[in-house]
């Protein structure tokens, strides 16, 4: 138990890159649901540089929508359809709900939308979900698992009502040209980084070094793009009066990076694969430069910078009984190795949820089965 994990070898082996996809003959969109008693669960988990989104438990078939939503009219997004079906549906996701058009991840992007930070998850959330929904062919009833920041209790709560207030019920949606009905039946909404414990804990080839996390007091430290979201569990007991989310994530290493270089927006999707990808293979060209910047100039220097932040963050409000933590988010795995470095230097044992960024939408999932399943026991 004091061995750490290293950074080639996170908590367990489903480690897989970020956007693989099922298989070449089948579309990832093509993929059929699991059902549990005969009920869908679709689990989305809402993430500020992309919304992951699964039906099933399988980290390959967890689809990665990139977070812009643009609002237009129906003539707009309809622009598009004379396009052969066989697309790519992730470059070309758009919808039509209640009279008004929605472009939604690469589609926005191209028209003007940002990723939305700063903005309550709230917002865009029902377009969200129904474009899951939609690239996975769903229809009829289905159940819906959510998450939120935990800035407060109070403001969890109440983003908690509004969200299962606006998803759930029926809905009739044009998908790229389709017409689809959906009636969510069961909205269940959890703190953003909890469905990594759920996932991490369930998993049957965790290596020897990592404890049972159902008997200890763990912290969970989720690194997404507009928050950390820092949550403490006693034996599976969510601590909400020791956990919270601080308004500083990723979007401010991409600041750093964009104020590095002339012309660069933080926001830019192109910026954020840049910086994701291989030493080596890290050049981003502003639109208008004449030629690209090589990131490695400058990123060791502020990926170092940035993870003492995050870990004086973590340590700041980590409670006195916790001394293992599951690092999880796509800015957990990004900056893995600094802060499973600094963490032990404070005697804190570390572990990578592995896959980091598809972690809380399969824990999400899995709380939906357990939901159902449940429910099934009690009749």
């Amino acid at each position: 138990m004091t061995d750490q994990p290293s950074a080639a070898t996170p908590m367990n082996a489903a480690a897989i890159p970020m956007n693989r996809q099922a298989a070449a003959a089948t579309p990832m969109n093509s993929v059929k649901p699991n059902n549990v008693s005969g009920k869908t669960i679709l689990s989305v988990d809402l993430g500020r540089t992309s919304t992951k989104t699964c039906v099933s438990r399988e980290p390959g078939n967890v689809a990665f929508i990139s977070s812009n939503v643009k609002r237009m009219s129906i003539e707009q997004v309809r622009g598009g359809v004379f396009e052969a079906k066989a697309t790519d549906p992730l470059m070309d996701l758009w919808l039509e709900y209640q009279g008004s058009g929605y472009a939604v991840g690469q589609l926005a992007a191209d028209f003007g939308a940002s990723l939305g930070v700063g903005q309550s998850k709230v917002e865009d959330a029902l377009i969200k979900v129904l474009s899951s929904a939609g690239y996975f062919k769903l229809k009829d009833e289905i159940f819906v698992v959510l998450g939120l920041p935990f800035l407060s209790l109070e403001q969890f709560e109440k983003e908690k009502a509004q969200l299962t207030s606006l998803v759930t019920g029926p809905h009739v949606v044009n998908f790229r040209g389709e017409s689809l009905s959906l009636n969510i039946a069961k909205v269940w909404v959890m703190p953003e980084g909890y469905g990594s414990l759920l996932w991490s804990e369930t998993q049957p080839n965790k290596a020897t070094a990592v404890p049972d996390f159902t008997k200890i007091s763990v912290g969970i430290v989720d690194i997404g793009h507009q928050t950390i979201d820092m949550l403490m569990v006693d034996n599976f007991r969510f601590a909400r009066a020791a956990s919270k989310s601080e308004d500083f994530g990723m979007s401010k290493f991409y600041e750093m990076v964009a104020a590095e270089i002339g012309g660069a927006d933080s926001q830019s999707l192109a910026l954020i694969s840049a910086v994701n990808k291989p030493k080596g293979d890290r050049f981003y060209r502003p639109k208008g430069a004449s030629k690209p910047t090589n990131l490695d100039d400058f990123l060791p220097n502020l990926i170092e910078q940035f993870s003492r932040e995050i870990c004086a963050r973590v340590l700041a409000w980590l409670p006195e009984r916790v001394t293992d933590v599951i690092i999880t988010g796509g800015g957990g795995e990004f900056f893995w190795e600094d802060i499973q470095r600094l963490l032990k230097e404070a005697q804190i044992k570390a572990y990578l949820a592995a896959p980091s960024r598809q972690a809380n939408a399969l824990g999400q999932y899995i709380y939906g089965e357990v939901q159902l399943s449940a429910v099934r026991a009690s009749r």
